[in-house]
């Protein structure tokens, strides 16, 4: 099976394509968010306030930066691990996030979730943040600089490899994987 290059912001006729499984190359703009920024937007959310940045149809990554190389745009920029961000996650999906990137499994809950708002969670490379980084054209930060690497950022990508984990109607690569591989161990 080829790549599947896409742009982001995702349409959303792209997400409702995508299938648990399927690799991507994403050229376009991510948001990038951790759990400081996560936490910030949940409580403005509870008090009934609007967000600094406008999540509907947004792509958001969920990074652990390191410092850029003179010169450079950034530094290594691989995944951290999603499942820190569950508590935080349905009232962003409730704001229109459609497509979230990170490393590692999400809780049934999550899951769920992501079929009720018909988004897309993609994992991405971990351990490879370096090359990861080569993807990054331009990064800014846009929200929270006092929060520095958990800042909120808007990265400018071309051809950032990830693979579609849950897709919009269930589709669970990791069951997947793990259903192919013990039926491999049986034989």
């Amino acid at each position: 099976m080829g790549k599947i290059c896409v742009s982001s912001p995702f349409s959303e006729e792209a997400v409702l394509e995508l299938k648990a499984g399927d690799s991507l190359l994403i050229s376009g703009s991510i948001l990038v968010a951790r759990d400081a920024a996560h936490r910030r937007l949940v409580e403005l959310l509870a008090k009934g306030h609007d967000l600094p940045v406008n999540l509907t149809g947004q792509t958001l990554y969920y990074m652990g930066p390191s410092p850029a190389r003179p010169g450079a745009v950034i530094g290594a920029c691989g995944p951290t691990t999603s499942r820190r961000m569950d508590r935080y996650t349905v009232p962003l999906l409730e704001q229109g996030l459609k497509v979230m990137i990170g490393k590692g499994e999400r809780s049934a809950d999550i899951k769920r979730a992501i079929i009720k708002h018909q988004s897309v969670y993609l994992v991405t490379l971990g351990g490879a943040g370096a090359l990861l980084g080569e993807c990054v054209k331009k990064a800014e930060t846009i929200c929270y600089p006092e929060l520095g690497a958990e800042a909120i950022m808007r990265l400018e990508v071309e051809e950032f490899p990830a693979f579609v984990a849950y897709d919009c109607r269930g589709g669970d690569l990791f069951e997947q994987e793990r259903t192919k591989y013990h039926h491999m161990c049986k034989d």
